[in-house]
């Protein structure tokens, strides 16, 4: 089990990209509710 920790810590540690990727999952999910609950999807424009 230490192992496995220390391995996904080492991943995690190496690869910001992937705490990046997933708060900037949350974000989108957010906005999508939001927009969703607005009825405005389709007018946000990326």
């Amino acid at each position: 089990m230490t192992q496995r920790i220390s391995k996904s810590k080492r991943f995690y540690m190496m690869n910001p990209i992937v705490q990046f990727f997933k708060f900037i999952w949350l974000s989108i999910k957010i906005m999508l509710v939001v927009a969703g609950g607005h009825g405005g999807t389709r007018k946000v424009n990326n």
